[in-house]
């Protein structure tokens, strides 16, 4: 059984596709074992999003995900990681796959609706920013 980190990003909470999205994820034999909804600060997306510190697109996406709530999620079960990467659609949703979420949803490779961990070193990593073990029920 593996876990993995989904963040319903504030476009997508502003667009109100939050219960489309987990019920994708819910269809697709992934069980939530977290979810809250909360507001990051500039401060805290900076921190979420350190390893992008050198990166030009830096500031504007951590002011995109500090502008609104977001929805961050355990999601847990096999191949969680691929499985959920597979749903989300490729970063670029022009590039995205008929159907998938970034297809369906976001406006651009910045407003993509979702993230997602991309390894299980990063999944524990991300997790553990957002939830402590006793919120995770799984």
């Amino acid at each position: 059984m593996e876990r993995t980190l989904s963040i319903i990003k504030p476009d997508g909470v502003e667009k109100n596709v939050v219960g489309e999205i987990i019920s994708r994820f819910e269809k697709n034999g992934l069980n939530i074992a977290a979810m809250k909804k909360i507001k990051l600060s500039k401060s805290d997306a900076e921190g979420f999003y350190a390893v992008h510190k050198e990166r030009p697109f830096f500031g504007s996406l951590t002011d995109f995900m500090s502008r609104g709530p977001v929805v961050v999620i355990v999601l847990e079960g096999e191949g969680a990681i691929s499985k959920n990467r597979e749903i989300m659609g490729a970063t670029n949703p022009e590039e995205a796959a008929e159907g998938t979420i970034r297809k369906d949803f976001a406006t651009n490779i910045e407003e993509n609706t979702v993230h997602g961990s991309d390894a299980p070193e990063t999944a524990e990593v991300e997790i553990n920013y957002f939830f402590n073990a006793f919120e995770i029920t799984g």
